[in-house]
């Protein structure tokens, strides 16, 4: 991979089908494209590793997780949860190319978080038995995030809804790796669930900026069809870390009190 721009980096990862440089590309150039161009990227380059699906398996059971083989199926899913995350924040420094610079530097900033995620989920695969490519992915988040069409729909859908949902879920999963006596994945979610605060915190900020305040209501308004509140957050909503990612209590307590359609 050669790269001489922030958009050359941010294309071949999102495009690329070679599994190594999907995990560990190399870094990023210092500087963005001088005149960038926007481009929006219809679907990922796929390693033949990764067979995709269009259904996901059944959600495991929590007892279930005591079968290691299992629990790497778990933790397979929340990879490529992982790669999917960070090929669309390099997919919106192309697609928002005339968003404002500190935007984008933060886009890639969250990039290079997904990618450390994702090779920690990889590495306790390994320890596992297993291997990243070992189970069939779905690219769900890729089915509906390039339906944003500004900078605010993608804050909205990414950083407050699918981080914000996946504090949720990460504080969850690691008390369930805990019940079952894996120390070491769920260290691995609370590592997540801790850089996943300042996503959170960084889409509430821009999203504040750019409407003046962080309203439940015009949340859910950007949120692109047919997506509503209730695939953004878990059984039971994470308020700790929401909080300390600037969400406020009338925030939450909407959030909690929703009672839309569900996807």
């Amino acid at each position: 991979m050669s790269a001489t721009t922030i958009e050359d980096w941010a294309r071949h990862l999102v495009t690329t089908t070679q599994l190594a440089d999907k995990l560990a590309p190399p870094p990023p150039p210092a500087d963005f494209d001088e005149r960038p161009r926007i481009e929006r990227i219809a679907a990922p380059g796929r390693p033949t590793e990764l067979v995709v699906v269009a259904r996901s398996p059944r959600s495991l059971r929590r007892g279930e997780l005591r079968d290691p083989h299992k629990r790497a199926r778990q933790l397979h899913a929340m990879a490529h949860h992982e790669l999917q995350a960070a090929e669309l924040f390099a997919w919106a420094i192309l697609a928002f190319a005339d968003a404002p610079r500190d935007f984008r530097a933060g886009l890639l900033r969250l990039c290079l978080d997904e990618l450390r995620h994702l090779r920690a989920y990889a590495r306790r695969l390994v320890d596992l038995g297993s291997r990243f490519g070992a189970h069939p992915v779905r690219d769900w988040f890729w089915q509906r995030v390039p339906d944003c069409r500004t900078p605010l729909q993608f804050a909205a859908l990414v950083g407050l809804g699918l981080e914000g949902g996946n504090l949720d879920h990460a504080a969850r999963c690691a008390e369930e790796f805990l019940a079952v006596g894996d120390d070491e994945s769920a260290a691995v979610q609370r590592m997540v669930e801790r850089d996943e605060i300042e996503h959170v915190r960084f889409a509430a900020q821009w999203f504040a900026t750019w409407t003046g305040g962080l309203s439940f209501d015009r949340w859910r308004r950007e949120l692109v069809a047919p997506l509503t509140p209730t695939m953004m957050r878990g059984r039971t909503i994470n308020r700790t870390a929401r909080a300390a990612a600037g969400l406020d209590a009338e925030f939450l307590d909407a959030l909690a009190a929703w009672e839309g359609p569900p996807q």
